[in-house]
């Protein structure tokens, strides 16, 4: 269940990157992972695994 929380700071003193990283490094491996998967779920659809793509180039002789 999510529980709504309300943090008031003075913009002088925030960082959000500090606080970002803190609240990322205090989860496990496997809770990233998971929410990386689900955020690419979202972006990529529900495929099993992101799609391949190759291209090939000519190079030209000079």
């Amino acid at each position: 269940m999510i529980e709504k929380v309300v943090n008031k700071r003075n913009l002088k003193d925030f960082s959000s990157i500090r606080e970002d990283l803190d609240y990322w490094l205090s989860k496990t491996p496997d809770e990233r992972v998971a929410t990386v998967d689900y955020l690419r779920r979202q972006y990529h659809g529900s495929t099993a695994r992101l799609q391949r793509s190759a291209r090939v180039t000519q190079r030209t002789q000079g």
